[in-house]
Order: structure tokens, then C-alpha cells, then sequence
């Protein structure tokens, strides 16, 4: 499915109702969840889905959820795959790793769409370099920070004043419009937006 098709043919809330799940982390999605479960608890029997269909369902969650194009996911799952160890699970860590994520995860940014915005923009250093490439992978040890010359844009001093005062997942740390990459996290650590393994399988076949 091509770009202009996803921006031409799914708005961002009808795709929120069709997974049952709020990919795009912007809370006034959250509003269009609660009024599907409350019409789905209308004795409404949900129509039966074949294994195809629910693989992709689960993988378009993803896609969207970390806003990747169908070739970045399948190219993840190729290198989860050549890793060892859980295939599902390396997929998610990759995706987690993702520059444009991290700074979604340390709370500098509110969304990833808007993370990839800013990234993409210049607004963000890794390691004390200027880097616009949403989907670079950090490493342990990494240290993303908003660039200097960004650091009086109201959206980013907004966001640092929410995020110094949020827990952050285990495995990132953050002072003020600095983060560090404590190590890679664990697939417990990481938010369960579908069902890794049926993607796994969609891509297995």
C-alpha cells in the first residue's frame, strides 16, 4: 500500500477504531477506543477473522505503531531473524532502538510522529552530532540531546518540563534535554501494541 493511498483512504482515527488499539500514541485517540468497546458491549458478535487477515491486522499495528514503511518492518524481521535467540522479540527491540523512538520514550518529543518530525528537522544530536535520520539505531551508551540551537523552541521546553517529571522506561535515562541509552530493553519493557509472533508467522510463510 502505497503512501498517498494510507493518507488519502485512513485517517488516523478510523485506524485506530479498525485495530482496537491507539498505534499513534496521541491521547484524543483514546476517546474513540472507549466509544468502540462501549458499542461492542452491545451484544454485537465481532465477525470472524481468517489467519491471513489477523496476521496482517497485527502487522499493520506495528507498521503504524513505530511508522515504518512495509519495507523497513520486513527488513527488521530479516535482521531479528539472523540474531538467535526469539525472532518476535529482537523485531520489537529494533524498532524500540530506533532514534525517532528513543526520543518518543525519554519524553522529548509527545508522539513518534512527532519525534520523526523533529528528528527528521535537525532538532535532535546523537552523540554530540547533528543527525536528521529517524530510523538510525542507538546503542548503549548513545546520548541523544536536543540540538543547542533548538532548545528555546517552545514545543521542545514544553515537553522536557512534562518529561522531567515522568518515569522513564528502565533502560533510558534523562537530564533536562538529555538522554542517555542505558542499554537495550527487555521485551517486557516494551508496550505490547500486538501480537509479535503472528507477524513473525506472516512473514514466515
Amino acid at each position: 500500500m502505497s503512501k498517498n493511498t494510507n493518507r488519502k483512504t485512513a485517517p488516523k482515527g478510523k485506524m485506530v477504531r479498525r485495530f482496537g488499539v491507539n498505534v499513534f500514541g496521541n491521547t484524543k485517540y483514546d476517546r474513540l477506543l472507549a466509544k468502540k468497546s462501549s458499542a461492542n458491549n452491545k451484544n454485537r458478535r465481532p465477525a470472524k477473522q481468517s489467519i491471513y487477515g489477523q496476521q496482517l491486522l497485527e502487522k499493520q499495528k506495528i507498521r503504524f505503531a513505530y511508522g515504518v514503511s512495509e519495507k523497513q518492518l520486513r527488513a527488521a524481521y530479516a535482521k531479528a531473524k539472523n540474531q538467535g535467540g526469539v525472532a518476535g522479540h529482537n523485531m520489537l527491540i529494533l524498532l524500540e532502538s530506533r532514534l525517532d523512538n528513543v526520543v518518543y520514550r525519554l519524553g522529548l518529543c509527545s508522539t513518534r510522529p512527532q519525534a520523526r518530525q523533529l528528528v527528521r528537522h535537525g532538532h535532535f544530536t546523537l552523540n554530540d552530532r547533528k543527525v536528521d535520520i529517524p530510523s538510525a539505531l542507538v546503542k548503549p551508551g548513545d546520548v541523544i540531546a536536543v540540538a543547542e540551537k533548538s532548545r528555546e523552541m517552545k514545543v521542545l521546553r514544553e515537553n522536557a518540563e512534562v518529561a522531567s517529571a515522568v518515569s522513564k522506561p528502565g533502560w533510558l535515562s534523562l537530564d533536562g534535554m538529555s538522554g542517555k541509552v542505558e542499554r537495550l530493553p527487555e521485551r517486557q519493557e516494551i508496550p505490547t501494541i500486538a501480537d509479535e509472533q503472528i507477524v513473525v508467522e506472516y512473514y514466515s510463510r
